[in-house]
């Protein structure tokens, strides 16, 4: 969850670590801080606060030195202060590190040292790992790789972490064990990062490290050897397809305002995913007894929706379990597989449940958005989504692309065992090719009537968000996106549950954003359109989304947010676009870090 990047180079390196770091703060930004090494000595500014913040007071950007490591910190272990920040050092001023993930033995090597007479500055497990390699250099004679491998060897849990030592000029050592961690080479200059965004600026150039391995690297190269052995591993170099213009703002005032913006572009791009690739998935869930599938959050939220979309196009069940509770929950086996869905490709507990399903021999897919990502090599067979660097932490065009795809895979599966023909499959394509229309048409055309509706009800604290049939997970994830980034209560449910108990909260105090499926839905619309009804009843306030002509619902609302009419396989996009957008224009109404949310950070890579 937290942001690593360093750098090795001819010159120095303050001005660009300063950047990198910046680039990665939608993974952490409770503190930060940068260490550069130089004459010796390593220079260490950290505090409390973002990025752009913490420089004005400690002035990154002075720093001066050809090697150095930065992070941006989502705090685990201990509060939020200057103290727990990092980078770290060891008693004796020789290491400074850097770190993503848990030490889940940390206490137990914590009293250890302190026996030694060690005084500890901070409460992080962190800080663990540079009193170990400080004293392996003890033992090792100033020998930094051998004492970085020795102190690694005594870790338990997950981590990436990188470090640079005054031993060792011109050096960063650097690991990974299920956290990311990938380099970047460059014109006599190389780079690490938690992710690409921590050097797409100055290369596009990488290496993609596995579990089990560390890394030396200096400005004319790098080498990459197994943790165990020792032993070198050679390593292909990937080029990123993404670039620098991609993950920036672009004139936007907010990179959620972007992000919801691109899904036109999104929604083609998912639609280019080789139907080769669609059907391979397809035939592993055909072959399948069970599929399940599996993402948390908001990936939860569009795996559920997947459900009701193979259900509909293929007369499948493919169950969705949040993979916080996949392993246990889901009874899995070699005649079984499983669909993993994240952005980061990174996110532990999803990668959990993938190499929980591995290891039960099931067949495993992904649905990722970052190349060369941890899940993509853990699973047997990942489809990249090709959505674009996603920053904001509140997830729009990435979850939006995730549910297209779905429903790409559910079309195939539908051809592959008879419920569709290929005619009817080729229609509901081109119907889906029409979607990205349809959403421009309610950016340039409707978006203006969400932000009059949040300028008009941003002061209502409690909102429910209420759907039938798949119109429940889009509610669901309408309901997190406004919590997410407004920090107001918001609950997403059933229209059916809320009269089994719900609905007892209907008063002045509460609203209900009611999301109507197309009147070709009759079943669906009645239903949701009685819910509605209960809670106008017991003087509840109701805002419906509806589309524009539905003459069954007029008066039924107490206001109202009219859509472009579409088929029911592209009305639920609809709906989560609006709620994107009512959640995007409160936030900003009420003042909120849009892009940083308090207490969330992008990729989860903890348990």
């Amino acid at each position: 969850m937290c942001g690593i990047a360093g750098m090795v180079a001819s010159s120095n390196v303050g001005q660009k670590l300063f950047r990198s770091i910046a680039a990665l703060e939608y993974r952490g930004y409770d503190s930060c801080g940068m260490a550069v090494q130089s004459n010796g000595t390593i220079d260490v500014r950290k505090n409390v606060g973002p990025v752009e913040k913490v420089n004005q007071n400690e002035h990154f950007t002075d720093m001066q030195g050809m090697a150095g490591i930065a992070h941006t910190r989502w705090a685990t272990h201990g509060p939020v202060t200057r103290e727990n920040a990092h980078p770290h050092m060891d008693s004796q001023g020789r290491v400074a590190i850097v770190h993503n993930g848990i030490i889940s033995n940390y206490r137990e090597l914590r009293a250890r040292i302190r026996e030694s007479g060690i005084v500890f500055t901070s409460d992080t497990d962190t800080e663990v790992i540079a009193h170990l390699v400080g004293e392996y250099l003890d033992i090792n004679g100033d020998d930094v790789e051998t004492a970085f491998v020795s102190a690694l060897r005594e870790l338990e849990g997950t981590f990436s972490l990188a470090i640079i030592s005054t031993k060792s000029s011109g050096y960063i050592y650097c690991a990974k064990h299920e956290s990311p961690l990938i380099i970047g080479l460059g014109d006599d200059e190389n780079y690490i990062g938690s992710d690409f965004n921590a050097f797409i600026e100055f290369t596009r150039q990488t290496v993609i490290m596995d579990d089990g391995e560390y890394a030396v690297v200096t400005r004319q190269g790098y080498t990459v050897k197994e943790l165990l052995s020792r032993e070198p591993v050679k390593k292909e170099v990937t080029q990123i397809e993404w670039d620098i213009e991609m993950s920036r703002r672009g004139g936007y005032p907010h990179y959620m305002l972007k992000e919801i913006y691109d899904q036109p572009v999104t929604v083609n791009a998912a639609l280019t995913i080789p139907r080769v690739d669609l059907a391979a998935m397809a035939a592993m869930i055909h072959g399948s007894r069970h599929c399940f599938l599996g993402g948390v959050g908001t990936t939860y939220y569009i795996a559920s929706m997947g459900q009701y979309f193979f259900s509909r196009l293929a007369g499948c069940y493919l169950p969705a379990i949040s993979t916080d509770e996949f392993t246990q929950l889901a009874q899995i086996g070699p005649e079984d597989s499983f669909i993993a869905i994240s952005q980061s490709g990174e996110t532990y507990d999803t990668l959990t449940a993938a190499r929980h399903a591995k290891k039960c021999g099931a067949k495993t897919g992904a649905i990722v958005n970052v190349m060369g990502s941890s899940l993509i090599r853990v699973v047997d067979l990942p489809i990249l989504q090709g959505a674009g660097p996603e920053i904001c932490v509140i997830s729009t065009k990435a979850a939006l692309s995730q549910a297209t795809v779905l429903l790409l895979i559910a079309l195939e599966l539908g051809k592959i065992n008879g419920h569709l023909n290929e005619e009817q499959l080729l229609r509901c394509r081109e119907e889906v090719s029409s979607l990205s229309s349809m959403i421009s048409d309610v950016l340039n055309e409707r978006s203006g009537f969400l932000h009059t509706a949040a300028g008009r009800y941003q002061n209502m604290k409690n909102w429910l968000y209420l759907g039938r049939g798949i119109y429940y997970p889009t509610a669901l994830e309408c309901a997190l996106k406004m919590k997410e980034v407004t920090y107001l209560h918001a609950e997403g449910m059933s229209a059916g549950f809320l009269k089994h108990g719900t609905i007892s909260l209907i008063d002045e105090n509460m609203h209900t954003i009611v999301l109507m499926p197309p009147p070709e839905e009759e079943e669906l619309h009645t239903l949701t359109r009685t819910s509605a009804e209960e809670v106008r009843a017991r003087g509840g306030f109701v805002l419906g989304f509806r589309f524009e002509d539905d003459d069954k619902v007029e008066d039924l609302f107490s206001a109202e947010i009219l859509l472009p009419n579409v088929s029911p396989i592209l009305a639920p996009f609809l709906h989560l676009l609006a709620g994107q957008l009512l959640a995007y224009f409160f936030a900003v109404l009420l003042k909120r870090d849009v892009d940083r949310p308090r207490a969330l950070a992008k990729s989860v890579t903890v348990a």
